[in-house]
């Protein structure tokens, strides 16, 4: 299939999802993951009317979306993979929401950041709902506790919770553990489900999936 087939046929089952799990239509946004793609092969998704991207590191999307930005009006950019504190700066100046804070050090830059150039990104705190310790993100115990302290001490508006479950997993269980965490916490936003497990991620709540395979085609 060419990009624009992959592309509709995930919008047709994230709407079959949709009325299966009884939400509304349009309930679930779509994050196009264009990570590791350039700007020649992001195109035929812009031309299709997809808006809002994903990507891992900041330094790539540098090289590639501002330009895009300025041509495409409505762009909405999510960084959804580990941030270091150095780059900090760049990640507020260029995305619109920032998915992946996982510890004080990011959460202090980024306040900073964000008060220097009057910038407000949406926010979410990565979850790692599998305890790897090879995966980034805050231990489930200490969610509401590192939530908290990012909105009193810091004052950061914590928009929802992001989480990448164990590959060899069945997805569901984490799915729903993010979910009764974002109602501790008070947060409306749930950003889970990928390529393989996104359907299931909406049947759990998930308000925005992040496909990046599917429509992009193996890296």
């Amino acid at each position: 299939m060419e990009l624009e087939e992959r592309l509709n046929d995930v919008r047709s089952r994230i709407a079959a999802a949709e009325q299966r799990a009884g939400r509304s239509a349009g309930s679930v946004q779509l994050v196009a993951v264009s990570k590791t793609f350039d700007a020649d092969a992001i195109g035929p998704a812009l031309r299709a009317g997809q808006r809002i991207f994903g990507e891992n590191r900041v330094q790539e999307s540098l090289v590639k979306w501002p330009e895009l930005k300025s041509e495409t009006p409505g762009i909405e950019l999510h960084l959804i993979g580990p941030l270091q504190s150095n780059k900090a700066a760049e990640a507020v100046a260029l995305f619109d929401v920032i998915e992946t804070i996982d510890r004080e050090k990011i959460a202090r830059a980024l306040a900073d950041e964000m008060r220097r150039q009057t910038k407000d990104p949406r926010l979410y705190v990565q979850v790692n709902t599998g305890l790897e310790p090879q995966k980034a993100g805050i231990a489930p115990k200490d969610v509401a506790v590192f939530v908290a302290f990012c909105r009193d001490e810091l004052g950061l508006a914590i928009d929802g919770l992001m989480c990448i479950p164990p590959a060899e997993e069945n997805p569901g269980p984490h799915f729903a553990l993010l979910a009764k965490l974002a109602k501790v916490c008070g947060v409306e936003k749930l950003s889970m489900g990928m390529s393989g497990d996104y359907e299931t991620a909406i049947a759990f709540g998930a308000t925005s999936v992040r496909v990046g395979s599917a429509i992009f085609g193996a890296r």
